[in-house]
């Protein structure tokens, strides 16, 4: 990666040019981890091909940094920016400090029209906050999945309420998480529902070139039925984890001639540890370091069904046919579960090794009906659906009383200014267009 990174205060890459009316619209986009980056990936192709309608800019904040740096070079994406927040034990707060202090850095070099984020990690949240402080405009791809608790997931739950207060426009991915929205009074004219971008990336990289062999993929038999399992999430950490681990070793000796579990394990040691104590001495488990992901679309191909606590598999899943089992007791994504593909099971050895074998015996037609449900998640023509959404939003007057605010208070904050600054007007939908909760 050969981007320059802006640490502290030093430069920056490029500038947007000032906009004229008949100007391409200028779009920043932000994006810290893998499933950011996969997600992102395609709206930032379109965005691209498209100059005559968009000027478009990268800012990478390395939060995951190795992770991101992978999908960046598997799609072709070269980044203006580069934050380079990544740190060793780092806390929530270190992220949330750095991405803020970095993109405001980023938003004073070059004032993009939008900023885009995606989904609920601690990017989204600084970046949003930051484009809100600017007074620009924020589309939020992924918008509007919820549990409704606050602390279930940790913190991605709060990151996405947050930015959906924030955006101007959310980009659905069904039309479940756009109610979501309308029950928090988003106006439907801030809402389009594209369906999810993973399944644009998804067709993507099925189609290029892959070598098994060369991948270390050799030693899975040809002649036994794939489960691909995965496990991340910290609420699936202690004793949860065991339990996991304990219906896993159950289901492989039940099916020992006829399944091969393959699990990529996560690099923390609160996962990997019980993982390979209790699976590594099971002949039929393969465990793997976690792998790239045009591997991952490999390995979803060829399994039979996934166990799985990830969010992103149980879209990508649906969009190439496969079960899935869920390692959680809910999920801000129940359209897999409501169309038939996916069913919650918990961290319980009990349901793990029951739901694993009617998928191994499919005896009462569990497999073949969750095989042969419809993808909740689109056809994969997200992308195109947002950038033209985007283009169209920008159309619109905005007001940049926001932006103006702000810059009024620095200059009071560093006694440039005698006064406070007259607040921005504060506007109120009228009583009949708000939603009704």
């Amino acid at each position: 990666m050969t981007t320059p990174r802006l640490e502290g205060h030093a430069g920056h890459v490029g500038t947007f040019q000032d906009a004229r009316p008949d100007a391409p619209v200028r779009v920043l986009s932000v994006i810290g981890t893998r499933p950011e980056a996969i997600k992102m990936a395609p709206v930032i192709q379109a965005l691209e091909a498209d100059p005559g309608r968009f000027v478009s800019r990268v800012c990478v904040t390395a939060q995951h940094r190795q992770m991101v740096d992978q999908m960046l070079d598997l799609f072709g994406i070269e980044p203006d920016y580069d934050l380079d927040v990544m740190r060793p034990g780092q806390s929530l707060t270190d992220i949330t400090r750095a991405v803020l202090a970095g993109m405001d850095e980023v938003l004073r070099a070059d004032r993009p029209d939008w900023i885009l984020v995606q989904g609920d990690t601690t990017t989204v949240l600084a970046a949003s906050l930051a484009g809100f402080y600017h007074g620009i405009r924020v589309g939020h791809v992924e918008a509007g999945l919820r549990t409704f608790d606050k602390g279930d997931p940790f913190p991605e739950e709060v990151n996405r309420r947050v930015a959906g207060a924030i955006a101007d426009l959310h980009f659905a991915p069904t039309d479940w998480a756009a109610n979501n929205l309308r029950r928090e009074a988003v106006p439907d004219d801030a809402i389009r529902v594209t369906g999810n971008t993973v399944i644009d990336a998804l067709h993507q990289v099925g189609d290029l070139s892959f070598d098994p062999q060369l991948a270390g993929f050799g030693d899975i038999p040809d002649n036994r039925r794939v489960v691909l399992v995965t496990t991340h999430r910290k609420e699936n950490f202690g004793h949860a984890i065991e339990e996991i681990c304990l219906g896993l070793r159950a289901l492989s000796r039940r099916y020992s001639d006829e399944l091969q579990l393959v699990f990529p394990v996560h690099m923390n040691p609160k996962v990997r540890e019980p993982v390979h104590r209790y699976l590594a001495p099971v002949e039929n488990v393969t465990l793997l370091d976690p792998v790239d992901y045009q591997s991952l679309v490999w390995l979803l191909g060829r399994c039979h069904f996934l166990i799985t606590d990830s969010g992103g598999l149980q879209e990508e899943a649906t969009g190439v046919g496969k079960p899935v089992l869920v390692l959680r007791d809910s999920t801000e994504r129940p359209e897999g579960v409501l169309a038939g593909s996916a069913h919650l099971i918990g961290a319980n050895a009990d349901h793990i090794v029951e739901w694993g074998s009617r998928l191994m015996t499919d005896v009462e037609g569990d497999y073949d009906r969750m095989a042969q449900a419809t993808s909740p998640y689109g056809d994969g023509s997200a992308a195109g659906q947002i950038v033209d959404a985007l283009h169209e939003a920008s159309l619109q007057p905005v007001s940049r009383a926001p932006a103006e605010a702000y810059d009024s208070l620095l200059r009071v904050a560093s006694g440039d200014a005698p006064h406070e600054p007259e607040r921005p007007r504060r506007f109120v939908r009228p009583r009949s267009a708000r939603v009704q909760v």
